[in-house]
């Protein structure tokens, strides 16, 4: 082996190992003979001359994952399948293609947006909602249950307002409704819940006030299907005054505290101690307010939550019966009851993995849910001679999960252990101390006779001698620069665990996937193209922000390191740009993405399947928050900054006398320019100064114009 000869290389003569005066270096002994290499080498290539796409499925689980909805081409492209199993082969959706299309320039075809960029897919939504409404309905056919489904939608989970009307449309054949858990997502869901079915459910939860008492009761005065759930005892008061005072006849719903909980993550807002519901002594006391209010038959519907991502449909059960068993002693003590709401909980596998021992996975899908729901609570309403009641889901995470994809581009990563050729020996060993020198001759030893583990052991003394010699001061840069790259070959060639590559991504962790900074949840990260390669390199992912816990170093399947391929020499079909899709991300990850560093959301696109030569269209384009965007969220005012920078410029062209270009006009330019551009960093060359000029003569004259959003 040529890379570990070099490393064993005596090229100082040791004591006893040569006369004082030969000069000669001896010939070092490599790990394997010539033929075992190149056999080695050949079947290297060979396995990577046969890689497929499919190979590449089964290596990011993306099949047990992604279906329906994802999948990879021949091509080596991940695709949607935007109806699921409805979905024809021609109907399929190119992820690079989408890429293309929104990045390449105007002059181009394209809509001049950069990356990150979220991808919301419409189509697929709608094929969730569907999807769970059919379970339901399948299960409630086949058990023979006596009432119907219909689904509230929790807008907490994603309240951007295509998303929430999309739903409200697509949901509307089958009564699907929404549910908030405050003001602001109350006037949100009443508004678009007037273009919705007028039997949809407008389930109200969460803490509540006078004023949002005050919104429930008027959303019920507009003829909007409404339910005030009480969440905390002291709330019956604010519904019986408030409803009394303003003449209307509420619905009320309560939120049983069950027994029933999960023992993961998502388990802790679940069982006695749980943040949310009533105990069944607070259930009874309201019982007896209502009654002596004259308001019992206002009490609807009983809600409740073991947690989300339920892992089991065992677990669900038990919830389900325990719930149910309320319900029925509801009714017996008057209750005019008619739903019971499960909550969420719907689980997603984010790993593929089908385990009912993982917060990142379920062991069932939607059938088996739905009909274990049915099941424990038709056999309690059976058992004690109840109708069966209407059954409402929360079901935020598991609709809109799959709807979204965020893009990304790997822009660099570290580089591989240098070549031999680029380690100077002799000046290396030049200024060694005599116990690294020392180090350095039983590293030649142990090469010789093969013994790795102590070449491992001596490489690592000898690096930490020439650390501390380098604190100390008595050795150069370019030496520990030169014994690192020797350490690393040595490691390398004796088989140890190589270091993982760092790949900087054009992202903010931190904005756009807070669930792994702040909860460890771990979502599929997959290459969306070059998928008919073999990816060697074992990297992490590491992003733009200022912050050591701005990396993804855990991934689906346990692992901590993720397989990439090498960013130079392959475009792929990218120009040389390498792209990555984070997928099942749809739920919370914008709602609850900050502003680190200043960096803002992704650009958004919504893109549904059409019958032309690419299979979709991109139907809406909102382009992220600019820089000026991002300062006005923290009370900065971007216009007296510029105006602050652009008198500075004033001052600093009067004494300018370098005559060097940069003149006044396309200072300005540059400087308005970066105000209107998003945070990220741009993967088009620098613009020279005039052509910065040129593309800000797009903003116009006038201060509205200079200030309205300019595609970068």
């Amino acid at each position: 082996m040529p890379v570990m000869a070099c490393c064993v290389d005596s090229a100082v003569a040791a004591p006893g190992h040569a006369d004082a005066g030969d000069t000669s270096i001896h010939s070092p002994v490599p790990f394997l003979s010539s033929s075992a290499a190149a056999v080695t080498v050949a079947v290297a290539n060979s396995e990577s001359s046969h890689w497929s796409p499919a190979h590449s499925s089964a290596l990011y689980r993306i099949d047990e994952w992604g279906a329906p909805y994802f999948s990879v081409n021949s091509s080596g492209n991940v695709v949607v399948r935007p109806y699921g199993t409805g979905s024809l082969a021609h109907q399929e959706i190119d992820l690079l293609k989408i890429v293309k299309k929104v990045s390449d320039p105007k002059s181009a075809g394209g809509l001049g947006l950069g990356l990150p960029l979220i991808v919301r897919l419409p189509d697929v939504l709608k094929n969730r909602v569907e999807s769970l409404h059919s379970a339901f309905e399948s299960a409630i056919q086949a058990q023979c249950y006596e009432s119907h489904y219909q689904g509230v939608y929790p807008v907490k989970c994603n309240q951007d307002r295509l998303v929430v009307e999309d739903i409200v449309k697509f949901g509307a054949p089958f009564r699907f409704g929404l549910e908030a858990g405050s003001k602001p997502e109350l006037l949100l869901a009443m508004s678009c819940l007037c273009k919705g079915n007028p039997e949809a459910l407008l389930v109200c939860n969460g803490f509540k006030d006078a004023e949002y008492v005050s919104l429930a009761l008027i959303a019920k005065k507009l003829a909007l299907n409404t339910v005030i759930v009480l969440e905390q005892e002291e709330e019956v008061n604010l519904v019986i005054d408030l409803s009394n005072k303003l003449s209307v006849r509420p619905v009320i719903g309560v939120r049983a505290k069950l027994r029933t909980k999960h023992s993961g993550h998502f388990g802790s807002t679940s069982g006695e101690k749980g943040k949310f519901g009533l105990t069944t002594t607070q259930i009874l006391r309201v019982v007896k307010k209502l009654q002596d209010s004259g308001m019992l038959d206002c009490l609807q519907l009983l809600h409740f939550h073991i947690g989300s991502q339920i892992p089991s449909t065992a677990l669900l059960q038990d919830g389900a019966v325990e719930a149910t068993q309320i319900y029925s002693e509801l009714v017996r003590l008057g209750a005019c009851m008619k739903v019971i709401d499960i909550g969420g909980g719907l689980g997603v596998d984010y790993d593929g993995s089908k385990s009912g021992n993982s917060d990142l996975s379920v062991s069932y899908g939607l059938e088996e849910y739905a009909s274990a729901v049915v099941n424990a609570i038709r056999i309690i309403c059976d058992r004690k001679s109840i109708k069966h009641p209407i059954i409402c889901s929360e079901s935020g995470r598991a609709i809109v999960s799959h709807h979204s994809i965020l893009i990304f581009e790997a822009i660099s990563a570290t580089v591989n252990t240098p070549a031999m050729n680029h380690i100077d020996l002799p000046l290396v060993i030049e200024g060694l101390s005599e116990d690294a020198r020392c180090d350095y001759w039983n590293l030649s030893d142990a090469a010789m006779r093969h013994e790795n583990e102590t070449c491992l052991l001596y490489a690592d003394q000898l690096k930490q001698r020439c650390v501390d010699q380098f604190i100390e001061g008595s050795l150069r840069i370019e030496q520990l620069a030169d014994v690192d790259g020797l350490f690393d070959l040595v490691s390398k060639v004796i088989g140890a665990a190589e270091p993982a590559r760092i790949y900087n991504v054009n992202l903010s962790i931190f904005t756009s996937i807070p669930d792994f900074w702040s909860i460890g949840q771990v979502f599929p990260i997959v290459p969306i193209h070059r998928l008919d390669e073999k990816p060697e390199v074992r990297g992490v992912l590491s992003d733009l922000t200022c912050d050591s816990d701005g990396k993804i170093d855990k991934f689906i399947g346990g692992e901590t390191r993720l397989l990439l391929h090498e960013l130079e020499g392959n475009d792929g079909g990218a120009n040389g740009r390498y792209y990555l899709g984070m997928f099942l991300g749809g739920a919370y990850q914008e709602a609850l993405g900050g502003v680190h560093n200043l960096f803002g959301g992704p650009n958004v696109v919504s893109v549904l399947q059409s019958d032309g030569p690419q299979s979709f269209a991109v139907t809406r384009a909102v382009p992220g928050p600019s820089c000026a965007d991002v300062l006005r969220m923290l009370q900065h005012e971007p216009e007296l900054m510029f105006e602050t920078l652009k008198h500075r410029a004033e001052e600093f062209h009067v004494e300018d006398h370098d005559n060097d270009g940069t003149n006044y006009a396309t200072l300005i330019s540059s400087l308005a320019r970066s105000f209107h551009n998003m945070p990220y960093l741009k993967a088009l060359s620098p613009c020279s100064y005039e052509e910065v000029h040129n593309a800000a003569a797009e903003f116009g004259a006038s201060e509205d114009e200079q200030w309205s959003y300019c595609y970068a």
